[in-house]
């Protein structure tokens, strides 16, 4: 297996980190505040390896991406994009406001013409992104427990980095629904609108997507 380092210490990353961890891979996540990494040697132990940014995306094979949307594209940036040459990206982000819902729905800083993971693939143009693990919440992104198995859409213009992802995702319990290539972040993103809108009305967050097919 290769190794996986998280690019992000928040919800996200760690919920990942622990599946990561929990399948077998040699995992690595990052922050950049000192007391923060402390923190997350103490949750998870010896487990994995805690690091900068910098140094988990030079190291490690995979990468998750998994940032505040608002923040990725200096994010990126920052990690160095030669770090990022040839690797997989499996990025999380969604490129939320922080300004507060609007009758329970998101405001997004993108156009509907125009992804966040599009941008942040033009910013490391020889990196392979796939969008991923987007379009619901991190209690649910490993192991889903539902009366049938939800389906996690991706994307992304490399074919053996969605193949790498799709392995992954097919490992922490989800069916995968291959939307293409990275034009098609643009329906995939917004999704994580429609999933937060019961949670923001109903506080209802025990749910996901599913794709019916005949």
């Amino acid at each position: 297996m290769k190794s996986v380092g998280i690019i992000g210490s928040g919800n996200v990353g760690r919920a990942l980190a622990h599946g990561f961890i929990k399948y077998g891979y040699s995992t690595m996540i990052s922050s950049r505040n000192g007391e923060t990494r402390k923190k997350l040697k103490d949750e998870f132990e010896d487990k994995l390896s805690v690091d900068t940014p910098e140094n988990v995306s030079e190291q490690c094979e995979i990468l998750v991406f998994a940032v505040k949307g608002n923040q990725a594209k200096e994010a990126l940036t920052e990690l160095g994009v030669s770090n990022l040459k040839g690797k997989t990206i499996i990025d999380t982000t969604n490129p939320i406001e922080d300004s507060a819902p609007e009758n329970g729905v998101l405001r997004y800083t993108t156009s509907i013409n125009k992804s966040l993971m599009e941008e942040l693939q033009e910013i490391a143009p020889e990196a392979h992104f796939v969008k991923a693990f987007s379009c619901v919440g991190s209690l649910h992104m490993v192991d889903p427990k539902f009366e049938s198995t939800p389906t996690m859409f991706i994307c992304g213009n490399d074919p053996s980095a969605k193949l790498e992802v799709k392995e992954i995702i097919d490992q922490f319990g989800w069916e995968v629904e291959d939307m293409g290539a990275a034009e098609a972040a643009r329906a995939i993103e917004p999704l994580a609108i429609l999933w937060c809108i019961p949670g923001f009305i109903e506080n209802s967050w025990n749910h996901a997507l599913k794709l019916l097919k005949k």
